[in-house]
């Protein structure tokens, strides 16, 4: 997949994700995959109410206790309870730690929107919020609404649903259709062995940036069955690359953004507009229904380009391609109410309520 990102600039912001789903989900198991497969990205793993659980990736480094556990490629792996959450974000999204995603895995029992507001609420600049991702057993989808009847209320708020050990059900379409009833435009991803593909959450690095280091991939002793499955995900994602060098229209891009799909999880990229703000372009980061954006500078003699990455589950790669392409807009002059939609969505003291287009309750 492209990646339309300049690293040189733009915000440094770590994406924080939310990793929900009641006991016997397969929370733990997506984890464990994620941080088999990150490839050179560094994730920073941060397990509330930490129990019992066993997390592979703590054995590989040693025992956990109450302490964090520094891993071989930059792996931080904590356990906290929800009130020293920030804390734990702050360690973590320190510049030394070279962290690149932090996945907060809640509690079997937590409530997954008070852990996004917690995030949402967060002044740290260092940090933006990533999704709630939202696990659920489809062989035990209709006992566990039975005896949680909450679930429906934790789909609704989902950015990703990951319906888990697919193989396992006796009728899968109907729960995946199910499931889908229940999510507002979330992406929903079948799953086995909580197998999907980390692109969907954060921008794997390429492997030849972890050369001089002892990745967890080298520390880990993989299985047949791991090995026989490496080369091909259970559930991969649809994405769509689109360069445009004429600038894009602020409305015609918010009524996109404001119109976006069922199952187009993230947005990333930078966007030209033009003679509506001939000085910056302005870098999007849009997760389920998060949006945020930041201008910055043009460099000087840069190509002025709008250049996007979409990424979902079951997404008309086709139709979304034309729909940006009625966003582009040639016209020399610009109407000085043009940008308040984006401006809405800028950095600024009510981020966590303008960010958040349909917050939690």
């Amino acid at each position: 997949m492209a990646n339309s990102q300049d690293s040189s600039r733009g915000p440094q912001q770590i994406p924080v994700v939310v990793l929900a789903g009641f006991l016997g989900s397969g929370k733990t198991t997506l984890l464990n995959h994620l941080l088999h497969r990150s490839g050179g990205s560094r994730i920073g793993a941060v397990v509330n109410d930490f129990g019992a659980i066993e997390i592979d990736a703590m054995a590989v480094a040693g025992a956990l206790g109450d302490s964090t556990v520094s891993l071989g490629n930059g792996c931080l792996c904590c356990a906290v309870d929800a009130g020293e959450l920030d804390l734990y974000l702050d360690r973590l999204a320190a510049p030394a730690t070279g962290i690149d995603v932090i996945v907060i895995e809640a509690s079997g029992l937590a409530e997954p929107q008070e852990l996004v507001r917690m995030v949402l609420a967060s002044e740290h600049p260092g940090i933006v919020y990533g999704g709630l991702v939202e696990v659920v057993d489809a062989a035990e989808l209709d006992d566990t609404r039975a005896k949680h009847p909450e679930i429906d209320r934790h789909l609704a708020l989902a950015d990703l649903v990951v319906v888990n050990k697919l193989d396992r059900a006796a009728d899968a379409d109907r729960i995946l259709g199910l499931v889908r009833s229940l999510t507002d435009r979330a992406a929903v991803v079948p799953a086995t062995y909580g197998r999907i593909d980390p692109e969907f959450l954060f921008d794997c690095r390429p492997s030849e940036e972890r050369i001089g280091q002892l990745s967890f991939d080298d520390l880990h002793a993989h299985t047949e069955d791991e090995e026989e499955h490496a080369g091909h995900l259970h559930s991969g994602y649809d994405s769509l690359s689109f360069t445009s060098d004429v600038a894009l229209e602020p409305r015609r891009l918010m009524e996109f953004l404001d119109s976006r799909p069922e199952g187009l999880y993230r947005i990333k990229g930078y966007v030209d507009f033009g003679p509506y703000d001939p000085v910056n372009r302005y870098a999007v980061h849009a997760v389920g229904r998060f949006l945020r954006f930041y201008p910055e500078p043009w460099a000087a003699g840069e190509a002025r380009l709008t250049q996007l990455v979409l990424i979902g589950s079951g997404i008309d790669t086709d139709a979304l391609g034309k729909e940006l392409e009625a966003c582009k807009n040639d016209a020399p002059h610009a109407d000085e109410h043009g940008m308040w939609g984006v401006l809405r969505y800028v950095q600024g003291p009510a981020e966590a309520e303008a960010g958040l287009e349909d917050p939690p309750a």
